[in-house]
């Protein structure tokens, strides 16, 4: 194969893929709907006896039996379905990562073409904030009352309730269902049906759904269905020593269900590899944009995959893998696999020493590009109710450029510290400091040059106020990472919480003047410029924040408090305002509101802002002032019950300010 023949495989450039063009012009044949189903976390063997409506539509479609995820995450793994691109190509390795603003997605190339387009996602893994949602008229990742995630049939009303309301055709509508994913707890009557294998049964309960949506869009595609219907990525259920998914490469994770079934789709099973990232090109293809590298031919191809997580957050060895025809090969570090997926589905006799890979595939294994440690640490910045969000769905990503060394572990032999891993990840980011230390402590133990476990050891000693392990434990972090910046951010941070908070300052200027977009350097320093009585730096430094991530209404109320302290009236209004948007009826603050419009001279906004306040408030006979001083400026007819009202409710200080207000002179 030549060069640009394998550089067209990585899909680092494919021009499909990753450029922005001019609309197409819109072909003179109609175009059909098109439905796009992702199931998350549905191995390949899933499908069977529990799957009664993917059976049926693959039996009148396509099914591709060797279909290979692009990585076992959910984000970068839908991101190569939405873009044709392998991770290397689009930018995102692993979950909470931004996608970047250049490259352009499905949904924006079918609305060009014409389409009306919809989404609705079911976890908060493909959230809008991550750059998926581009392209889409419609994009509901609501998943209700501050939750991470919604079940199946949730999902599904709100998507036939949005094709019910459509008008026109065509429609593109992507659907993606998140039950199997750890915990299993299926709904009856699954879960007594399959009480002894409750992930088969929460994918049931998943298809059960899916038969329900498929019925609908064939209703509503007048011009008939295209529908695609695929895994994002499988559930590792122990083999190999993985539990769940996102670490390793073998056939548990990477191996899914495809199906395609719609106009030009003949029937039958493909049992040639394929890979998942090629849906992007088969919708294409149905919308008459492009037929390059679509399922419908079914090409053969090398496919590629990659499994980075835990050479971005620990620095063991990076892994990619390819499989040609039967022959399958995962390379970390030095060590080579090779398996026979036909003959050995189950990946248990490593053929290496024996294989011959074709020219092709050692290129592809040698060139495939390993992700930036740098770019990759610090492309999204989370607030910590979103980090508790990924946490609770049992995704924890690393913050810090881990170690990177050449004895570096392979992650296949490091498999008994996934769950503790986990475990203390999603016991950190929880705040549960007491019960993450003494995990933390194992992983050291077996891993001692994993930084990202020495720094949160130490920052939960620093949270507990345990001063002495603290220090002892930047101590280790710096021994493992002597320039790390990581290591110089939380050393800062662990000073600032303490009463020597001004010795951190020097260090986290430094810090910021160096990395300017180190959220958490920003967030410290603008605590001490706010203890120092700076309000002005304070509010710029937390309005840089808030231009990396989406603040939540609580750090909105904070900076509006901090303006309003400061006298800057323009931002303490625009904070408060977005918190209260946010809020609703749990906002809080409208006395605080009601004084600032008050001052702006706002006197309608501040009406209503000051009868929001509650009789239970602390300072409400400061809000029965301020809303007399609003009555008599409106010349309400009832001004002077009012003012009367004021007296009656005064306390010691609002009596003083009624005796002194000219406006209530001679009422």
């Amino acid at each position: 194969m030549p060069e640009r023949r394998l550089l067209a495989l990585l899909s680092l450039a494919l021009i499909a893929g990753c450029t922005r063009s001019e609309a197409p012009p819109k072909p003179a044949i109609a175009l059909p709907s098109i439905l796009l189903v992702t199931l998350d976390t549905t191995r390949a063997d899933a499908i069977g006896p529990a799957t009664p409506s993917f059976n049926a539509l693959a039996a009148r479609g396509r099914r591709f039996d060797f279909a290979y995820a692009a990585v076992p995450q959910t984000l970068p793994s839908h991101l190569s379905m939405l873009t044709g691109l392998y991770p290397a190509g689009h930018g995102v390795h692993e979950n909470a990562r931004n996608f970047p603003a250049d490259r352009v997605v499905l949904a924006e190339r079918l609305k060009q073409a014409g389409y009306e387009t919809g989404a609705f996602v079911s976890a908060f893994a493909l959230a809008r904030r991550f750059g998926v949602a581009r392209g889409f008229t419609t994009y509901d990742d609501d998943f209700g009352n501050g939750r991470a995630e919604r079940p199946a049939n949730e999902t599904t009303d709100h998507a036939l309730a949005w094709l019910n309301a459509q008008k026109s055709q065509p429609l593109f509508l992507w659907v993606h269902y998140y039950d199997p994913h750890y915990p299993y707890t299926p709904p009856e009557p699954f879960r007594s049906r399959y009480a002894t294998n409750p992930y088969l049964g929460e994918v049931a309960s998943m298809d059960e759904q899916l038969g329900r949506l498929v019925a609908a869009f064939n209703r509503k595609a007048r011009r008939g269905a295209a529908i695609v219907v695929l895994a994002d990525h499988g559930e590792g259920l122990g083999d190999h020593g993985e539990a769940q998914h996102g670490n390793l490469l073998y056939q548990s994770t990477m191996h899914v269900p495809l199906l395609l079934a719609g106009p030009g789709v003949p029937r039958g099973v493909v049992d040639a590899p394929v890979s998942t990232r090629r849906v992007f090109h088969t919708i294409l293809d149905w919308a008459g944009i492009d037929k390059t590298n679509s399922l419908r031919a079914a090409n053969a191809e090398i496919v590629v995959g990659e499994a980075m997580k835990p050479f971005l957050d620990y620095g063991w060895q990076p892994q990619v893998m390819t499989v040609e025809g039967r022959q399958k090969t995962i390379l970390a570090g030095r060590t080579t696999e090779v398996y026979d997926v036909v003959a050995d589905p189950g990946e248990t006799k490593n053929i290496a020493a024996n294989a011959s890979l074709s020219r092709e595939v050692r290129a592809t294994l040698r060139d495939y590009p390993i992700p930036s440690l740098q770019a990759a640490a610090s492309s999204t910045s989370l607030a910590d109710e979103e980090r508790k969000k990924l946490a609770s769905l049992g995704y924890v990503s690393s913050d810090v450029k881990p170690i990177i060394r050449a004895d570096a572990p392979r992650p296949a032999d490091m498999t008994a510290l996934f769950p503790i891993l986990d475990k203390a990840s999603g016991l950190f980011v929880r705040e549960q400091y007491a019960e993450a230390i003494p995990l933390l402590e194992q992983i050291l133990a077996r891993d001692p040059h994993n930084l990202d476990a020495a720094l949160r050891l130490a920052t939960a000693h620093s949270a507990l106020g345990h001063d002495a392990e603290a220090t002892a434990g930047y101590r280790r972090a710096q021994s493992i990472a002597p320039d790390s910046p990581d290591v110089q951010t939380y050393l800062a941070l662990h000073q600032a919480r303490g009463a020597e908070w001004k010795e951190a300052e020097p260090l986290l200027e430094k810090i910021v003047n160096e990395n300017p977009n180190r959220v958490p350097a920003l967030e410290a320093l603008a605590t001490i410029r706010e203890r120092e009585g700076r309000f002005g730096d304070a509010i710029a430094l937390r309005q840089r924040v808030f231009a990396l991530r989406t603040p939540t209404p609580q750090e909105l109320v904070k900076l509006g408090n901090v303006a309003m302290e400061s006298g800057d009236t323009a931002t303490a209004i625009d904070a408060f305002e977005k918190a209260r948007a946010a809020q609703g009826k749990e906002f809080h603050s409208n006395l605080e509101l009601g004084v600032l419009y008050l001052s702006s001279r706002r006197f309608e906004d501040a009406r209503a802002a000051l009868d929001r306040v509650s009789p239970k408030h602390p300072a409400y006979p400061l809000a029965l002032f301020k809303r007399a001083q609003v009555s008599v400026l409106l010349n309400e007819s009832d001004a002077a019950a009012r003012i009367a009202a004021a007296r009656a409710g005064a306390d010691a200080m609002t009596r003083q300010l009624i005796a002194q207000e000219k406006l209530f002179a001679n009422r």
